[in-house]
């Protein structure tokens, strides 16, 4: 990796969900950190979203880097032709290798564990222990009821409104290679 390449951490669905836009917007996304040479951090399955944007990073020549708990590897079909292949124990694990390799994070409609990994990074910047930009890729609205959440924790005092800053909602690929752009150069 040249000292100028960065890695971005997505985070998505294990399920290609109700929508066709996600799939595609999982698809971009690979072609898009591909197209920047910026590295794929994902957690190495090869089904749904996630393997949709690691099979479109890889087709457009991008690198990858994949985290897998050692629970997961058949569920999530594993996918061992990355550049780099990580089996962990734990989630806990994988999380934190992740996180550790990436200088943004960036999460497409998922479920539950997209969210889990969402609030992990959000909590960590809120704590000031990263300073990582983290973005919500808001196709065809996914992330609003998101966004309504986070604003009602601060309304009802749960949380400072600078919390909402730690959070970019983009809402489509092109808007959000602008972000990382201006993200990394600044």
């Amino acid at each position: 990796m040249t000292s100028n390449s960065h890695s971005v951490c997505v985070y998505c669905g294990s399920r290609d969900g109700a929508d066709t836009a996600y799939a595609t917007a999982a698809e971009d996304t690979g072609a898009m950190l591909a197209a920047n040479d910026w590295r794929l951090v994902y957690g190495a399955g090869d089904v749904g979203l996630m393997g949709r944007v690691a099979n479109a990073t890889q087709a457009s020549g991008g690198r990858t880097f994949g985290v897998i708990p050692t629970h997961l590897l058949d569920w999530e079909v594993g996918k061992r032709d990355l550049d780099t292949f990580i089996i962990t124990e734990t989630m806990h694990e994988r999380k934190k290798v992740m996180f550790m390799n990436c200088d943004a994070v960036v999460v497409l409609p998922g479920g539950a564990g997209s969210l889990d990994e969402f609030f992990e990074a959000l909590t960590w910047r809120q704590l000031g222990l990263h300073e990582k930009p983290i973005y919500l890729l808001n196709i065809n609205g996914f992330w609003n009821p998101l966004k309504a959440l986070l604003d009602n924790v601060v309304g009802q005092g749960f949380a400072e409104s600078s919390i909402l800053d730690f959070v970019s909602i983009v809402d489509d690929v092109p808007r959000l290679e602008n972000q990382l752009k201006t993200a990394f150069l600044g």
